[in-house]
């Protein structure tokens, strides 16, 4: 009898099997990561995770859990700003824990360097290695399009968090109009994965992560999904016409 399914970009695989290809695609891609989110937005990633960032706003002695969190860009950008409100006002350094399921993304990030606020881990996002209740901001950025279970990672967002813990989520969306979901369907489609094959020499992982974005639950649907997790105030935020949003919410 087939088991559950769970998508691998426009495919349907075994659930099971999910977790594994996810890997391989990232394996492959992981020292050129950070290369290709330039290529591939014109630098507008760096703006979105800006933008995350500060509305996360790590405080001094926090414990930030950044899931999915690769080469470390969001924590690094937590790392500093939680330093600086150190610097003002005082008080203990904050934690960022940086847990993803792939180890080559997390070597290549610490090949990068660190930040003194900043541990790194290997992890499920839907079997975090943290005790019920024990951080006080979580954010995936570009990362929960590639788990099996998104309810499920969600559900662990919300265990691990403390009542009244902030939770973030950067990732791409749908664009809010049919001429810009027009526009970035070309773009997407015919030079996304083209970029991939020159730089990366592997086209088969970037139409995999294009293909992956058209699957993942637009704005609305997310947002309830965050609800039924059990965060209050569940919302959006989009940037650049839908092509990405920052879901925000609660633990209650």
């Amino acid at each position: 009898m087939d088991g559950p399914k769970a998508t691998f970009g426009f495919q349907d695989v075994e659930a099971s099997a999910k977790a594994g290809l996810v890997r391989g695609v990232f394996d492959k891609v992981a020292a050129r990561y950070d290369l290709m989110n330039d290529l591939m937005s014109g630098g507008v990633h760096r703006l979105w995770k800006d933008m995350a960032a500060a509305r996360l706003n790590p405080q001094p002695g926090e414990t930030v859990v950044d899931v999915a969190g690769g080469t470390g860009d969001m924590a690094r950008r937590y790392a500093r700003l939680a330093r600086r409100a150190r610097q003002r006002r005082g008080g203990a350094p904050a934690t960022v824990l940086v847990i993803d399921y792939n180890g080559e993304m997390i070597a290549a990030g610490r090949r990068k360097g660190s930040e003194p606020e900043i541990a790194w881990a290997v992890g499920d996002a839907q079997a975090l290695p943290l005790p019920d209740a024990s951080a006080d901001a979580y954010s995936i950025s570009f990362g929960l399009r590639n788990v099996t279970d998104i309810q499920a990672a969600l559900n662990e967002a919300r265990r691990v968090l403390r009542p009244g813990g902030r939770f973030l989520c950067l990732e791409f969306s749908r664009p809010v109009t049919e001429a810009l979901q027009s526009a970035y369907d070309a773009y997407s489609f015919k030079v996304i994965p083209a970029i991939g094959e020159k730089v990366t020499g592997d086209r088969a992982a970037y139409q995999y992560l294009v293909e992956s974005i058209r699957r993942f639950p637009p704005q609305a649907e997310l947002a309830a999904m965050m609800t039924k997790a059990g965060f209050g105030r569940a919302g959006f935020t989009n940037f650049t016409g839908g092509v990405a949003a920052l879901h925000h919410g609660w633990a209650v």
